[in-house]
């Protein structure tokens, strides 16, 4: 099998990053701030998030369909739990207070199968939990249908905002971070 991606090489680019003083936890702060005792970190590349979260207490699990990012992540945080899969197909037996895809995640699942990535995460979704995607607008896959998916999967739309920082949401920002509640 070949990997589209060179986790290393991604994570080397957050590194940079943050060496700079450029933040690269926002979006780990912004489920922080949602208080959630359990999160999935659905497509969690080199586990920049997830390992973020558990550094801060959060029962954290990252799963990725590419094995250079979970080899990545699990080289960085062993002590973790990584699983290699298809979002759309994971089947953890079990759900989390908080599912969140950051980065992008819905851009990167072949065109057609976004349905069933949104289904996927929210099975893994507790009662009353929260499903959070962040991810660029006029890229294919737009809020409308996001919205459409995630209504499907049992996910109610709680707020939108335009930044991991809680700018408000505009339309025309070309980002936009969802938050659904499982159970309408």
């Amino acid at each position: 099998m070949t990997t589209e991606w060179d986790g290393e090489e991604y994570q080397r680019r957050f590194d940079a990053l943050a060496e700079s003083g450029a933040d690269v936890h926002g979006e780990a702060r912004f489920v922080r701030a949602l208080g959630p005792g359990s999160v999935l970190d659905a497509g969690c590349g080199s586990g920049r998030v997830a390992i973020e979260l558990a550094r801060h207490g959060v029962d954290v699990v990252g799963a990725d369909a590419d094995p250079s990012m979970v080899a990545a992540a699990r080289a960085r945080a062993p002590e973790l739990t990584w699983v290699q899969a298809d979002l759309a197909e994971l089947d953890l037996d079990r759900t989390f207070d908080v599912v969140v895809m950051a980065g992008n995640v819905p851009l990167f699942t072949p065109p057609g199968t976004q349905a069933a990535l949104v289904a996927g995460c929210a099975r893994h979704v507790a009662p009353g939990g929260l499903l959070v995607a962040g991810f660029q607008l006029g890229r294919g896959y737009e809020l409308a249908a996001y919205d459409r998916d995630a209504d499907a999967a049992g996910l109610a739309l709680v707020e939108r905002w335009s930044t991991w920082d809680r700018d408000p949401f505009d339309p025309t920002a070309g980002y936009a971070v969802s938050v659904h509640r499982a159970g309408r």
